[in-house]
């Protein structure tokens, strides 16, 4: 009885702990500046102002509604394309025979130890060279494929079970269809598990959205959120706000899917 009060009363306190970012969030976004500035702490204004989400809304230096349909976009698109081709590479890797395929897997496990700064300058010029700063395409295309989550595809594929593949095998079908009819369907709380990952990853990005979005139409949440703190302007109240708005989305996709992303954890099998 002792050690279950005191597990639930650590998790308690840990749960709190964990609130307290989103209450400021919520707090100083529905606060004014001198409320925000002043030396007495109230755990909520006298007065909640509901109207700094018109604000915020409302403000023309800072598209936030058209950066978040293209953080929307971009991340849903990025998933798809990751979850796709980094999903065909893995299960090439594991089940594919090919006298090359323990190099290509090297190979791909070599790139997740070069620092992303050192491709940054050639990917820039490659996206620039083919005209698309403040495109879309320039966002998206990139970051179709991670060599992070085809290692995590194959190791996942390598534990899978291959007498599902035998019989399929034996009703006649190759590995494209064994792929999309049998391992498919049977990987979805793994694949729900990455499609988690790769959004949040997604959302989240920063520099690289900051140097291609060049143009306000292109910007995504995160370099809209950046122009709220510059050198000219400290608009506290706002930042606040859309940071809170901002991570609605992903609060809503982890609420979600976060039973999959669990047992998809549980599900993967880590072997050589």
């Amino acid at each position: 009885m002792v050690t279950s009060v005191l597990r639930y009363l650590a998790l308690g306190v840990a749960a709190l702990l964990f609130l307290v970012p989103f209450y400021l969030l919520l707090r100083n976004g529905l606060a004014t500046e001198a409320e925000i500035a002043a030396p007495d702490w109230k755990f909520f204004p006298d007065t909640l102002h509901w109207e700094n989400f018109a604000e915020l809304f409302a403000d023309p230096s800072v598209p936030l509604l058209a950066s978040l349909g293209n953080s929307v976009v971009v991340s849903v698109l990025q998933t798809i394309g990751q979850l796709l081709l980094c999903g065909l590479a893995g299960y090439g890797l594991a089940r594919i025979p090919y006298r090359h395929a323990d190099k290509v897997f090297y190979a791909i496990v070599a790139t997740l130890m070069i620092p992303a700064a050192v491709t940054f300058v050639p990917s820039f010029v490659v996206v620039s060279s083919l005209g698309w700063l403040s495109d879309l395409r320039g966002l998206v295309i990139p970051g179709l494929f991670s060599g992070f989550t085809a290692f995590l595809f194959r190791q996942y594929f390598l534990a899978f079970p291959k007498e599902l593949e035998e019989a399929a095998r034996i009703d006649g079908l190759g590995y494209w269809g064994t792929f999309w009819r049998i391992v498919v369907p049977n990987s979805g709380n793994f694949i729900a598990a990455l499609a988690v990952i790769s959004f949040i990853g997604s959302w989240n990005a920063f520099l690289w959205p900051l140097v291609i979005a060049q143009d306000q139409s292109s910007w995504t949440v995160q370099v809209a959120l950046s122009s709220f703190l510059t050198a000219q302007n400290l608009n506290v109240h706002q930042l606040f706000l859309a940071a809170a708005v901002s991570i609605l989305p992903l609060v809503i996709v982890f609420v979600t899917l976060q039973r999959f992303l669990v047992r998809g954890v549980a599900e993967t099998g880590i072997k050589g």
